[in-house]
């Protein structure tokens, strides 16, 4: 017999979106209103693509700086 046991914690249910809310603001108000906004725009692949190639040469410049503190560490 162990002279402290434990007893098993209940496993919590998950809560929706309203009762989140409810929890921690209370009741809701006048003040705030619920909206439904449109539907976002579709992106302009343009501005997509052009944005991986620069994420993409900012990745291969930060890799030549790496092997470069590298090299100048070992010599």
């Amino acid at each position: 017999m162990w002279p402290f046991r434990r007893r098993r914690k209940e496993q919590a249910r998950p809560l929706g979106e309203a009762e989140a809310y409810r929890r921690s603001y209370g009741e809701s108000s006048q003040e705030v209103r619920v909206i439904k906004l449109p539907p976002r725009l579709p992106r302009d692949k343009k501005v997509l693509e052009s944005g991986e190639v620069l994420r993409r040469a900012f990745l291969e410049r930060l890799e030549r700086r790496q092997r470069g503190n590298r090299n100048n560490a070992d010599g």
